[in-house]
């Protein structure tokens, strides 16, 4: 069955490498994006990937007006949500941007797909909201705690999407909670390109490694983990987008509502790990250095992954060198 989806924030990293599998499935894709963190090319490079169209509108999540119309004119069957700010030690300094773009934004976007009829929403969560693990693997019950700004829009969209879904029955929501995704397109044509100093690991180890940054800054070696560096689930971005395949599929099954899933390897990697794979696969060395622990940050944080696996039939199928070999295609293409 093929269906006509909205993503917001759908040329930023994980939107456009979603984009690609669901027009490789024939379903039609409406993004819209602000471009606050993204460029208006990747669209032709989704494009060039899948050999199809794409409809563009560029606005902002906030534009209720303006989502109305693209939700009505584009006849929208499913919306995927990925808008909205995600650096969690910028939230710490800029609470106020992060709760008005995420969580305010969330609710301009609810209202027009009220207006509109639109009920089906899968959201762009994450593994923040449970904040430092009580155990580990993390499974979907464990408790949620966020520990920065951040995390907690994410845990109050959620919230306020539970609510919808108890009090009104047209609504249908799933929750995905993604863990760290990295890599790239195998054509290295699309990857995670954020303007500015990265904020997460693997596009900063990326850009000591091009020579465009002198080291790579680890933030904290003293924590209880395995090496001291902080654990995490790292998933490559085109498993991550496939997840997002299985979600629209479960739409039309008996679902859960809201349904809630993790989307993870389910195997910790540290900081260092990931840059030793990040060596082998360059045959140089990253320069490193390390920093005082950050505000906000945990030390081990990984899935059990379990439930996606049974209830969504999704299982990641690239590994640690896949995610590194990725990444720096991607990397040495931009530079070309």
């Amino acid at each position: 069955m093929t269906m006509n989806i909205l993503l917001t924030g759908g040329l930023g990293y994980i939107g456009s490498h979603t984009a690609i599998e669901l027009l490789s499935k024939n379903h039609s894709v409406f993004i819209y994006d602000n471009l606050s963190n993204c460029d208006v090319s990747v669209g032709a490079s989704i494009e060039a990937i899948t050999g199809k169209k794409i409809t563009f509108c560029e606005g902002d999540v906030r534009d209720e007006n303006l989502l109305l119309a693209v939700l009505q004119d584009f006849e929208v069957d499913v919306v995927i949500h990925f808008a909205g700010l995600k650096s969690a030690n910028e939230s710490v300094l800029n609470p106020i941007e992060y709760y008005e773009n995420n969580v305010v934004g969330s609710l301009s976007l609810l209202r027009a797909m009220k207006k509109s009829g639109v009920g089906k929403l899968i959201f762009s969560s994450s593994a923040s909201v449970y904040g430092n693990p009580l155990c580990t693997p993390i499974d979907e019950n464990h408790p949620l705690n966020p520990t920065n700004p951040y995390a907690q829009t994410k845990k109050q969209v959620e919230e306020i999407m539970t609510d919808l879904a108890r009090s009104e029955p047209e609504w249908q929501f799933v929750f995905l909670r993604y863990f760290n995704p990295v890599g790239a397109h195998s054509s290295g044509l699309i990857g995670e390109n954020s303007r500015g100093i990265p904020n997460n690991l693997v596009p900063y180890i990326a850009k000591v490694a091009e020579g465009k940054l002198p080291y790579l800054t680890i933030f904290g070696g003293d924590y209880a983990t395995k090496d001291g560096t902080g654990v995490r689930d790292y998933i490559h971005v085109v498993d991550l987008a496939n997840g997002h395949i299985a979600a629209v599929n479960y739409f039309y099954d008996e679902m859960e509502n809201p349904a809630i899933f993790n989307l993870g390897t389910g195997t910790g990697v540290s900081v260092l790990q990931m840059v030793e794979a990040y060596q082998r696969v360059i045959g140089g060395t990253i320069t490193q250095k390390f920093a005082c622990r950050r505000p906000g940050d945990v030390a081990e944080c990984f899935a059990d992954n379990t439930k996606a696996i049974s209830v969504l039939k999704w299982v990641p199928k690239l590994g640690l060198e896949d995610m590194c070999e990725s990444s720096w295609k991607f990397t040495k293409m931009i530079n070309d």
